[in-house]
């Protein structure tokens, strides 16, 4: 190496690091020596500096952070409370190929995806995970509120704690049309964390919400968002709830599981996603826990769910038809059939009346009604305001218990079609005949007596009793009068022109 670049090498340059850091220590060696109080000062100062950050947050940064640990307090104990009275629930059932968990089960996601073997294949056991919550413990008994479509058909139930304890459960009672179940399971333990109900009818859009449960099986998960809306429908499954939508992560596992206010309250079930995966897009659903309350002791007393039933079959307005009706689409609900003999056809109710009052509440929507009824209890009178032919009507109705077997008893809806105005924007106009006026058959309810004189989904009824229409309203108002006691229809089918057979109208 030449001469002249000995300064510049590595090894000159550690020497002369070495030989600088032994004159600075000695120095501050010797200062220490002569003043101790000095050196003890010097050092603390210096083992200060490097602990401290290099620029510590100003004081509103400060006052933020403080905030959010105090939202982290209150989201730590949100988790501490609940969690001890969140369980998860397996369940088995028997299935045989022809009739897979899927195709039992209104959520897919729910249950796994089993092969499909050869149709000779004798019954076999099928698992499934869900959720559920701690509501109630009576002496020995605790009782566990979920999802019908947790436990479905389940032959075995076995409930496991938080802290990993497993009880042998049974299945009290459940119901479809809400998706609720409760089961229970013994134990002489009287550490058993039992979860504080909430008031779902005050949330509020943007109130924080929690998730808790075993989503995929990942035990006692939870997960934060806020709630996203309320007075949501379209469950798949046809549950009549008013959901809490919300964007805390749910996902398959969840279901039965509590969504959590931020008191730690329980404010609803988890129940279904909205998703094209299958997984979690921030489109969860809850139902209010005050639509599961009276649920509880239902079940514990009876073993089921009891409604009360108006008999009628309703149905949502389309613009063009509630005007040709006078009334706001957005407001009420149409009564598109009448049961014969039914409570609604005993107090004076008509098809095509739009209900907008009920019980004293306004009516919304379709979804909405039917939650008031059903709630409503049988043997009491109910009052309701309908809007019928230009005029407000009050009817005054005696509730009866639900039937069982509604799904049987078709042929006793009157008229059994459901008609929409030719003016409806999904019909296409340009397919129809030029100047043609009447109504539009959406849907006809087999063996009822539209069904019975032939009409047909697609047909438009130009005339009742060959008088003319030109309306919606003049069709239920012509089927309506009392003065009638035959009804025959004239139709145009694919352009053709067809008369149906009369019809004799039955009196209540």
């Amino acid at each position: 190496m030449p001469i002249m670049k000995k300064p510049y090498s590595r090894s000159f340059f550690f020497l002369n690091l070495v030989l600088v850091g032994a004159i600075v220590g000695s120095a501050i060696a010797y200062a220490g020596f002569l003043n101790p109080a000095w050196a003890r000062a010097w050092l603390s100062t210096a083992v200060l500096r490097a602990e401290s950050p290099a620029n510590p947050p100003p004081a509103d940064v400060k006052a933020a952070i403080a905030k959010a640990e105090a939202v982290q307090k209150a989201f730590d104990y949100v988790a501490e409370t609940v969690q001890p009275s969140v369980v998860e629930i397996n369940v088995a059932m028997t299935a045989s190929d022809q009739t897979t968990p899927q195709e039992q089960s209104p959520r897919p996601f729910f249950f796994g995806s089993p092969d499909r073997g050869q149709n000779n294949q004798p019954p076999r056991q099928e698992r499934g995970l869900g959720s559920g919550i701690i509501v109630r413990h009576d002496g020995k008994t605790v009782y566990v509120l979920t999802n019908d479509h947790v436990v479905g058909s389940a032959t075995e139930i076995k409930v496991v704690l938080d802290d990993k304890r497993e009880f042998k459960a049974k299945l009290v009672g459940k119901d479809d049309r809400k998706d609720l179940a409760l089961v229970k399971f013994e134990t002489d333990s009287k550490s058993i964390a039992v979860a504080t109900l909430g008031d779902s009818s005050a949330l509020k859009v943007g109130d924080w919400a929690i998730a808790i449960g075993n989503p995929f099986g990942f035990v006692s998960s939870v997960t934060t968002g806020t709630v996203s809306a309320l007075g949501r429908s379209g469950d798949p499954s046809g549950n009549i709830s008013d959901f809490i939508q919300t964007d805390a992560s749910i996902n398959g596992g969840n279901s039965g599981g509590p969504l959590v206010d931020i008191r730690g309250e329980v404010v609803g079930i988890n129940t279904w996603i909205a998703s094209p995966s299958g997984g979690s897009i921030g489109l969860g659903f809850a139902i209010p826990i005050n639509n599961a309350k009276g649920a509880i002791d239902e079940f514990i007393a009876k073993g089921k769910l009891s409604y009360g039933w108006l008999g009628v079959s309703l149905a949502s307005m389309d613009e063009a038809s509630a005007a040709e009706l006078g009334v706001d689409p957005l407001k009420g609900a149409l009564v598109s059939e009448v049961f014969k003999g039914s409570p609604a056809g005993k107090g004076g109710f008509f098809p095509g009346d739009v209900v907008l009052i009920a019980n004293g509440a306004e009516v919304a929507g379709v979804d909405q009604l039917v939650r008031i009824v059903g709630d409503l209890p049988a043997g009491k009178k109910a009052g309701f305001t309908v809007f019928r032919d230009g005029k407000s009507l009050k009817l005054s109705v005696d509730i009866e218990a639900r039937p069982d077997n509604l799904d049987k008893i078709d042929s006793a809806l009157f008229p059994g079609v459901d008609v929409v105005s030719l003016q409806d924007r999904d019909i296409d106009a340009s397919k129809l005949p030029k100047g043609l006026r009447g109504v539009f058959v959406a849907d006809v309810i087999p063996k009822s007596p539209a069904a019975a004189m032939g009409l047909a989904a697609g047909d438009i009824v130009t005339a009742v009793n060959d008088e003319g229409l030109a309306t919606i309203r003049d069709f239920y108002r012509l089927i309506n009068d009392p003065a009638v006691k035959k009804i025959a229809f004239a139709l145009n089918r694919d352009g053709q022109a067809v008369a149906t057979p009369a019809y004799i109208k039955e009196t209540e």
